[in-house]
């Protein structure tokens, strides 16, 4: 068989993950900038600690992991519950309550273990469990990979990066304006000129909920609005009738599908939409006071933007909630998105830790930078000086003058195999050229060096420790 890898999964070559690493050196550096700190979770969690903190849709795009690898066998017989016919031939949202509940019954006992979803889950257990070593706040950033079985796309992966930056035990608005300031400084640093900031608040979505009496469809309703961008106004305005919202309810948020202006205009439009609802006017309050922050404090290259329909599909959002587009131009999902959740700690027992954090998408912010052409100044690690291999007799004599360089933090490496005719040392020389290797040592006797300057085409004579203070 043609080896493969699975679908949703890459390989990278040597230039990719030097363009990679590139855009996790300006991420990591922006973190410590600002104060975070680094941890690392595992890649598996608990099945316990991950179901039900993404929502039904989230659920479904956990990979799940068998017990281990002879489980099935292990076990005399494996009865597999009537429902699990059913949905071979139809989707989970045809079984009855009582067939779901037998279906999860039957996962949980073949599966307890599942690969993280994102990385904020995994963190607030983190928080919960290392609680007594930790000084709040706490501000740590993550850079690790995630799985999601969703269906690969442009900018859509099964596996993928996120970087993460979050802080728990604080409820200061400040902290809302410095994750905006965050996102400008690292695409200002990556030259992603002209992303947009998009801005919401889910007290704001709370309260239209309310004000429209679709408060028992909270959840339904701002899935729904979520999708605004991508399947347009009559798609929501389907799939919130779809999930019982009604026509008049619909009516009544009409407005927001073309809610236009500059984010103070829309703020005070909001205040008078919301008047009747504490929760929704303490949203637009929040709001206010970061916007207004931020036009005090000015950004790099971002703009912010007030988007009332953003809403994001995660549940345990309670505030702010983040999502940033790449420049006009190109298409692509959102590059980065993140939010405030008040009591995330609390489903594993330690309550009243609010939190708020933003993810940065590696991987689209990759393909973006790409498509703007923005990786021309990124260098594939490469030797500084190329030992030719003509003559084994100065193998010895090169190896221990590489060593001298290395010791100097000048990359170097020796071609391996000796070269025994016209035709393989013309090889060397290709491999030197391949390579854009700056200088070539053809030759080494009595500790003088033959050097060849690629890029001048010139040759000089020099010992190793001339050669040191040269590229020094």
């Amino acid at each position: 068989m043609k080896p493969s890898i699975p679908k949703g999964t890459r390989d990278f070559s040597s230039s990719e993950v030097a363009k990679r690493n590139y855009i996790f050196n300006i991420i990591r550096h922006s973190f410590e900038n600002f104060g975070f700190q680094p941890i690392e979770t595992p890649s598996f969690e608990k099945s316990s600690t991950l179901m039900g903190k993404y929502g039904e849709e989230g659920d479904r795009l956990i990979f799940k992991i068998l017990n281990s690898g002879n489980f099935l066998f292990e076990k005399n017989t494996i009865e597999l519950p009537d429902s699990y016919e059913k949905i071979k031939h139809n989707s989970l949202d045809d079984l009855e309550t009582s067939e779901k509940i037998e279906l999860n019954k039957f996962t949980n006992r073949i599966s307890t273990k599942a690969l993280r979803y994102d990385l904020t889950v995994p963190f607030a257990r983190y928080v919960v469990q290392h609680q007594n070593d930790i000084t709040f706040p706490f501000k740590r950033y993550q850079i690790q990979p995630v799985w999601r079985a969703d269906k690969p796309q442009k900018g859509r992966f099964r596996e993928f990066y996120q970087c993460d930056a979050d802080v728990v035990g604080s409820k200061s608005l400040v902290q809302e304006v410095e994750f905006v300031q965050l996102y400008d400084t690292v695409f200002s640093k990556l030259g992603l000129v002209g992303t947009t900031i998009k801005i919401n608040n889910r007290k704001i979505l709370s309260g239209i909920a309310e004000v429209i009496g679709a408060s028992d469809k909270l959840i339904d309703f701002t899935v729904a609005l979520d999708k605004l961008d991508k399947i347009g106004k009559e798609g929501v305005v389907k799939e919130m009738l779809e999930k019982g919202i009604s026509e008049a309810a619909i009516e009544k948020v009409d407005p927001l599908f073309n809610f236009s202006g500059t984010n103070q205009d829309k703020l005070v439009s909001l205040e008078e939409m919301l008047k009747d609802s504490e929760e929704g006017i303490q949203g637009v309050n929040d709001l206010r006071t970061v916007v207004n922050m931020i036009e005090e404090l000015g950004l790099t290259s971002a703009t912010l933007e007030l988007d009332v329909t953003l809403a994001r599909g995660l549940n345990y959002y309670t505030g702010a909630i983040y999502e940033v587009a790449a420049p006009k131009g190109v298409k692509m999902g959102s590059i980065g998105g993140g939010g405030r959740y008040d009591d995330l700690t609390g489903i594993f027992g330690l309550k009243d830790v609010s939190g708020v954090g933003i993810s940065f998408g590696l991987d689209r912010i990759y393909l973006v930078m790409e498509e703007l052409n923005l990786f021309e100044a990124v260098e594939l690690p490469k030797p500084k000086v190329l030992f030719m291999n003509f003559d084994e007799s100065q193998s010895l004599s090169k190896i221990k003058a590489i060593k001298e360089l290395r010791n100097n933090n000048i990359k170097s490496e020796l071609y391996p195999d000796v070269a025994g005719s016209i035709k393989q040392q013309k090889k060397q020389w290709k491999y030197a050229t391949n390579r854009e290797i700056d200088f070539v040592v053809t030759d080494i006797e009595n500790g003088t060096l033959v050097v060849k300057n690629m890029k001048a085409g010139e040759q000089f004579n020099c010992t190793v420790n001339e050669l040191i203070n040269k590229l020094q």
